[in-house]
């Protein structure tokens, strides 16, 4: 045997001696070691944390209980409590936790301002986004009416003074929200020969509405549509 082969075979000599005196200080892993502590898991946080001292419990207030001490307050902010208003709208975020009124209100002027204009310029196609079923085919067939004639309408939407929600409830499935709009418009409609028949081209309107909106929460569809008009003199 060579010189090198002596070499060779001392260090793996060595090296399986130092691998046997590592095993028997740091052991073999058997599968029941206990997992490294996490201080967030949902085990340890079930538990309640422990402190360091005496095995002492700090019971912490559970999420749910304060979420539910604040589940009403945007809907107490928006009504006054223990009014029809107000528990209706209950029922409402009852059924669906996203819903929060003022966020609904700014989406109703918005969509109010939109189907308003969309009439003006016979949009069939936001029109038909923005109502129900019943109520498209009335506006549909105001807007045939209009084009039969060769009429023509031109509005500018000045702005909306106040809404305001008057009532709420839960149908069913659902959700109904009925509100009254105060706005500004100028209006004109003219013949098919350009002739003013109505309104005023310069003069600014004030418009009384009221609306109703409504959402199937079964639905995948977020939007809320106009199911009900009426206005007021």
């Amino acid at each position: 045997m060579g010189s090198s082969d002596f070499v060779t075979l001392f260090f793996l000599v060595a090296a399986v001696l130092i691998f046997l005196q590592l095993r028997s200080v740091l052991g073999r892993r058997t599968g029941n070691e206990k997992p490294p502590f996490d201080p967030y898991s949902a085990r340890d946080l079930s538990k309640g944390p422990e402190s360091a001292e005496n095995g002492k419990v700090v019971t912490l207030p559970r999420r749910d209980a304060a979420e539910g001490d604040d589940r009403f307050a945007a809907i107490d902010a928006f009504a006054k409590p223990d009014t029809d208003l107000n528990r209706g709208l209950r029922e409402i975020l009852k059924a669906d936790p996203t819903f929060n009124p003022k966020e609904f209100l700014t989406g109703a002027r918005m969509a109010y301002e939109m189907i308003v204009m969309a009439f003006a310029d016979g949009d069939r196609k936001t029109l038909r986004n923005l109502l129900s079923r019943e109520v498209y085919e009335g506006f549909d067939a105001a807007i045939v009416d209009r084009e039969s004639r060769g009429e023509a309408v031109k509005s500018t939407f000045v702005g909306i003074d106040k809404a305001e929600v008057l009532h709420a409830e839960m149908k069913d499935n659902e959700a109904q929200l009925t509100l009254r709009i105060a706005s500004q418009l100028i209006s004109a409609t003219y013949d098919k020969a350009g002739t003013l028949i109505d309104g005023d081209a310069e003069a600014v309107a004030e418009v009384n509405d009221v609306w109703t909106f409504a959402r199937d929460l079964r639905s995948r569809d977020p939007n809320w549509k106009l199911i009900a008009t009426e206005s007021e003199q």
